[in-house]
């Protein structure tokens, strides 16, 4: 057994810094390579694609990102594990081993499938599984066949089995963002499916860097003018004892920093009831975490508390919930406030006067009240405002013709448009997430080798 596990993080989402990877396979001494690129939204995106192109569906940067890693993977032994395979893990996998079969390597590739629920809606519903709205209670059924894509997140178990294969890089679709720095851990010191406590830290490692960079200085509110060399920022590491304990550092000569408040930042990012983060492998205790300065940009996390898991799994449902679109105009001083609150005026009487209703109608006044609201003060001698203007509704007609309305009113409204940002609006499909559950024991997740 290994006595530290070097996890480095490279990607926080599908499209995040093309050069991270790299940079973390380069910069010191790694282990395992962990690239996160799923979001809710994401899947929904990769899914309409999937359905435009069979052999598409997955984050095709990774492909890039592999190429950029291949000579640590292949010679030095640097393990990937990525949620990169989206909605078609399978071809995901396909492109990585084409890409390298091309520049003379082979790969052992561990494939996670079994998260997408969408062909089995129906025969999961029949059998009485509503697939109830967490925020609203409501059944899946009540949006029918408007569902693009539907995935249960998975947690580090098929990971642990395709490192177990000998895989050296894994694919998964829809596994949690912590279970792909988690696994890893768990794999190497072994952890039995009851050691709560050193799952929950693996889970509080994998939480601290999946979204990249954000733990090490970027996004960082704490101090933020201070932060050095942000253009060079480096992305985070952990360092994984047996113990459950771990240090969240970065390379040397890199940008950003590593402390105790940029890494408390990142902990309170989604972090819900702070006593119960529950994901499929265990629920961890955020407020047994202890945190110390451990020398430069090194953080020593160290107390942490878990407890069995629930026998349920989230499933994130991307489903079409009509059409929306967003027009911007900028007015200038003096009064600039006051012409765009006019502006907005007459939008809505045009409206009413062709006969246009939505389901909902939203303005902004950015540059006065759209970050703060009331809070925002007097803002009457503000410089410059853009009024942005949108709807949203079932009627795709409706939308398009509001979206003319925008570029009149630079002549036929308030004076001192200094921009007509974007053009005409471009009328949008609204993809809308639907949180559910369902009983862990009806999501059956295979792995598979690629070689």
């Amino acid at each position: 057994m290994k006595k530290v596990v070097r996890v480095a993080a490279g990607q926080g989402f599908w499209g995040d810094d093309l050069d991270a990877p790299r940079r973390q396979v380069e910069g010191g001494p790694i282990d395992y390579l962990m690239l996160d690129y799923l979001a809710e939204v994401t899947m929904s995106i990769l899914q309409k694609q999937k359905e435009r192109d069979s052999s598409l569906g997955y984050a095709r940067d990774f492909v890039g990102a592999m190429e950029s890693v291949l000579p640590a993977v292949a010679e030095r032994g640097v393990k990937v594990v990525a949620n990169a395979g989206g909605v078609n893990p399978r071809a995901c996998a396909a492109a990585v081993k084409v890409m390298a079969g091309e520049r003379g390597h082979r790969l052992k590739i561990g494939v996670v499938t079994g998260d997408d629920l969408l062909g089995r809606l129906d025969e999961l519903i029949a059998a009485g599984h509503a697939l109830a709205n967490m925020d609203t209670g409501a059944p899946l059924s009540t949006v029918g066949g408007e569902v693009l894509s539907a995935n249960a997140y998975i947690g580090s178990e098929p990971i642990v089995e395709a490192l177990e294969k000998d895989a050296s890089v894994v694919i998964t679709g829809r596994s949690t963002d912590t279970a792909l720095t988690m696994a890893p851990l768990r794999y190497e010191f072994g952890w039995g499916g009851s050691q709560w406590d050193q799952l929950a830290a693996g889970i509080i490692a994998g939480h601290i860097i999946e979204c990249g960079a954000q733990c090490s200085g970027g996004n960082c509110l704490y101090d933020w003018r201070s932060i050095p060399d942000l253009a060079n920022v480096g992305y985070p590491l952990v360092e994984g004892s047996p113990d459950g304990s771990f240090v969240v550092t970065k390379h040397p000569k890199s940008g950003g920093r590593v402390s105790v408040q940029t890494v408390t930042e990142q902990l309170v990012y989604e972090m819900g009831d702070p006593h119960s983060y529950i994901t499929p492998d265990v629920v961890a205790d955020f407020t047994t975490i202890r945190l110390t300065s451990a020398g430069d940009d090194r953080v020593l996390v160290s107390g942490i508390k878990g407890r069995p898991p629930t026998d349920k799994l989230k499933v994130s449902v991307a489903y079409r919930a009509g059409f929306k679109a967003v027009g911007t105009l900028v007015y200038a001083w003096p009064d600039a406030l006051e012409k765009a609150q006019l502006a907005d005026r007459v939008l809505h009487e045009r409206l009413d006067r062709l006969g246009l209703s939505f389901d909902h109608i939203v303005s902004e006044y950015v540059g006065a009240t759209a970050t703060h609201g009331r809070l925002a003060g007097d803002q009457r001698n503000a410089p410059e405002v853009q009024l942005r203007f949108g709807v949203r509704g079932s009627d795709r007609a409706a939308v398009e013709r509001f979206t003319r309305e925008i570029a009149p009113l630079v002549l036929n409204g308030p004076p001192s448009v200094t921009g007509f940002a974007g053009g005409r609006p471009k009328v949008e499909e609204i993809v809308a997430y639907w949180p559910a559950l369902i009983d862990k024991s009806v999501v059956k997740t295979k792995v598979d080798l690629i070689q």
